[in-house]
């Protein structure tokens, strides 16, 4: 099928490049030349395991091209996916701005029918926003050009992106038109089916699950989805506090709830709390959503609230390890926000490195993809060249990111190069009892 992707961020490279993978002539389209550049040289402008070479593989075959003609890309294809950054107000409201330029430049371009997708996440109702803006800016205005709107939101998690892509726990198609819904189907069908080269090189052989609905549904999938996941990681590290008040275990507590399974596992570390492009903003939105609509958000807001709070707990935790913290040396290991990834949207490290940075810390980072400074991180972090360089001298080494890197550190020269051997976990990922018996000063989560 002939499909067009508007935005090569996050979503819409990984959507681009997963639909050509598995047969249909993607073009996905971007004002920004510097990437599209990139893009065409086999480059991938975000680390993303795999995605690079699925970017390569697809070029070569003719199924993938990029370009910077928006509107020459929505003339020439069928289905139009929608993937531009819908960051959020200072209110929680998501910004539509680039959503709904896209969608007048769609309809300033139409040139006959077409299916246009919404996969950036966008609040309730945003189906229905873009359809009534495209019908504004039909350039002859004659009714002539068919349009349905389609809600599928995307579950990437950055990191295992690929896989999410092409091996999904479920696939989501919302839309008031029948059309449209079974061109989505014929779309998806390679996937659904897992019928193409990356599911059985994988033995990927389960059948993905498909859910038909109305676009509001589906638009609210997206966000109750992801608010839950982040409650139930606020509410583990809620307990995790408690942990640390009565003397219990977490990874105990965890263990044993986790084996009901109405609970699970998953989301259920605890640990210095979430960050990046989708919990934070997600969750505020729907919070916004909520209130703005007269229904309370009290348990959204609390889950913003601890997630708040469960930052300043490693800041609090340095304070009884160090005292005052002025003219400490602080080496922090990760800057991204999780690993596998680059991305340090709202990622804890922002805080926690801002935060020692105004108490008068020296600060270190260091993180094995992340090489420059974050554009909301106070510029006189230091970033280091490594694990060791970030320790040499310091007071306290806190472990913001679970890279697996971090795991295997050498403690004897950590050790010996540091001032004091004063170790702060926030992933819980270092054996405790290990570091103790080395003479470390060890504290974690709600351990």
């Amino acid at each position: 099928m002939e499909v067009c992707v508007i935005g090569t961020g996050y979503v819409g490279l990984v959507t681009g490049v997963c639909l050509a993978e598995v047969g249909h002539h993607v073009i996905c389209a971007d004002k920004d030349e510097s990437k599209i550049k990139m893009l065409l040289e086999g480059k991938c402008p975000i680390y993303e395991p795999g995605l690079e070479d699925f970017i390569s593989k697809n070029i070569k075959s003719g199924h993938l091209f990029f370009t910077t003609d928006v509107a020459g890309a929505i003339k020439s294809q069928d289905i139009i996916f929608i993937c531009v950054g819908t960051p959020p107000l200072p209110t929680g409201k998501p910004d539509l701005t680039s959503l709904d330029d896209v969608a007048r430049l769609i309809g300033k371009s139409l040139n006959g029918y077409k299916i246009i997708v919404n996969k950036s996440t966008v609040p309730i109702g945003t189906a229905k926003r873009v359809k009534k803006i495209i019908n504004e800016n039909i350039a002859d205005n004659n009714g002539k050009h068919e349009i349905d709107i389609v809600s599928n939101p995307e579950f990437l998690k950055e990191g295992e992106a690929v896989h999410d892509a092409f091996s999904p726990e479920r696939v989501v198609i919302g839309s008031e038109s029948q059309k449209a819904i079974a061109c989505m189907k014929q779309l998806y069908e390679p996937i659904i089916s897992q019928d193409f080269e990356y599911a059985k090189k994988n033995n990927t052989d389960k059948k993905i699950p498909i859910i038909i609905t109305d676009s509001t549904s589906s638009e609210l999938i997206k966000y109750a989805s992801n608010a839950f996941l982040a409650t139930k990681i606020s509410f583990i590290n809620e307990v995790a506090n408690i942990c640390e008040r009565v003397g219990a275990n977490i990874r105990d507590v965890t263990f044993g709830m986790g084996l009901d399974s109405r609970i699970g596992n998953k989301f259920m570390r605890a640990g210095i709390g979430w960050g990046g492009s989708c919990f934070p903003k997600d969750v505020r939105a729907l919070a916004f959503t909520a209130e703005e609509y007269g229904t309370p958000a009290n348990i959204l807001n609390a889950v913003i609230q601890v997630n708040n709070y469960q930052r300043f707990r490693v800041v609090q935790k340095a304070m009884d390890m160090l005292g005052i913290i002025e003219d400490k040396i602080i080496a922090v290991l990760g800057i991204a926000f999780k690993p596998n990834t680059d991305d340090t949207r709202e990622a804890p490290s922002v805080t926690v490195i801002n935060k020692f940075i105004e108490l008068g810390a020296e600060v270190r980072a260091f993180d094995p993809i992340v090489k420059k400074c974050p554009p909301d991180v106070d510029k006189k972090v230091i970033i280091a060249e490594s694990v060791y360089h970030a320790a040499s001298n310091a007071d306290l080494l806190v472990l913001v990111t679970d890279w697996d890197e971090f795991k295997n550190m050498d403690f004897n020269e950590i050790k010996k190069i540091m001032s004091k051997p004063n170790v702060i976990d926030g992933r819980n990922i270092l054996d405790r009892g290990k570091l103790a018996g080395m003479g470390f000063n060890y504290k974690g989560i709600g351990i």
